[in-house]
């Protein structure tokens, strides 16, 4: 993450405030300092903190939670115990630290606590071990032979918690990096709706009107203004990333020729080249699928490219419905004809 980039940072402010972190510390030494720091600043703006480590001792994690001044409860919590004087503690706005030493990081009795205080996240920052793949897994899809602590981490999430961070706890700024962009740097296993196709809600019209405009500026979108959108709201849907709106399709239905135009397609800038192109037009092409619909078509330039890797050929302009080719003549543009016949 481009830490320049102050808004992708703050929209998580309000998403974490008074959630429950449970971080589980089991990097080496050297990054315990700069890790305690990322805590202060999580515990900054709202953040409920329960850390605990395999391999430091709880008189270790409580001096340097002393030092960088994290407020914390002085009582050492076990896993085991009734869980309501550390909800007490999370409700004061004290970190509590937990007692961890002879379970695994990942252990059934760690992820039972979290889940009993409400966690919503659960993180371990791990030491020296194998390289795991980057990246957000749903628990479900998951397998056998997937590796151990991966196979934990779903593990935690079937006991109830929404997602598992699995980070390597010695590269630098790791834990605010995953944390505070969308797409992270870590691993994440995740039980509920990380990434999601939704149909646009009002509340979101604003959001597509920005992340369309550079587009729309330079002429690669037909202009579209709040009204317009908000009288076809039902023609439109978007990429949900972690509760934030990153990419947009439209499919406007021309019942009387059994066709449909694939349009607005966008995806924000930061998360270009990651496929999410072409969910979304597999998406269009779905609904259209499920209206009977047999043709659908594209209009682009830039994206013809694109469009032609997903089964779409040029056709000449008036192969499009009557109505929408005279809107094209009359417009100006010299956008080109993509069709594909839905099987």
């Amino acid at each position: 993450m481009s830490w320049g980039d102050v808004r992708g940072l703050l929209q998580y402010v309000p998403q974490f405030r008074g959630k429950v972190f449970v971080v589980v510390i089991d990097a080496p030494v050297p990054a315990l300092a700069e890790t305690m720091l990322d805590l202060v600043s999580l515990q900054n703006i709202g953040v409920q903190l329960v850390i605990g480590s395999t391999v430091h001792s709880t008189d270790d994690l409580l001096d340097r939670a002393a030092e960088v001044e994290l407020k914390f409860s002085q009582s050492l919590h076990k896993t085991t115990a009734d869980p309501a004087e550390a909800i007490a503690a999370l409700g004061r706005g004290q970190a509590v630290v937990l007692d961890i030493s002879e379970d695994d990081p990942l252990s059934a009795n760690l992820a039972t606590f979290a889940q009993s205080v409400s966690a919503k996240k659960l993180i371990l920052l791990r030491g020296v071990g194998e390289e795991l793949p980057k990246g957000a897994m749903r628990a479900a899809e998951i397998v056998s032979d997937s590796d151990p602590i991966i196979r934990s981490a779903a593990a935690a999430c079937q006991l109830g918690i929404p997602r598992v961070h699995l980070l390597d706890g010695e590269t630098p700024g790791v834990l605010l990096s995953e944390l505070f962009s969308n797409e992270g740097v870590g691993t994440m296993v995740y039980a509920d709706s990380y990434r999601t196709i939704r149909p646009l809600r009002e509340e979101d019209i604003v959001e597509l009107l920005g992340m369309i405009g550079r587009s729309v500026r330079n002429a690669h979108l037909v202009p579209r203004d709040y009204a317009a959108v908000a009288e076809k709201i039902e023609d439109y849907s978007v990429l949900e990333i972690d509760g934030n709106v990153v990419g947009s399709v439209a499919l406007y239905r021309y019942p009387d020729d059994n066709m449909a135009e694939i349009a607005c397609l966008y995806v924000k800038q930061a998360h270009e080249g990651l496929g999410y192109g072409v969910e979304l037009v597999q998406h269009a092409e779905q609904i259209a699928k499920e209206a009977d619909v047999s043709n659908v078509f594209a209009l682009t330039n830039r994206a013809a490219e694109f469009f032609q890797q997903q089964g779409y050929t040029e056709q000449p302009s008036d192969h499009i419905p009557a109505d929408r080719h005279q809107q094209l003549l009359a417009s100006g543009r010299d956008s080109r004809v993509f069709g594909k016949e839905l099987g």
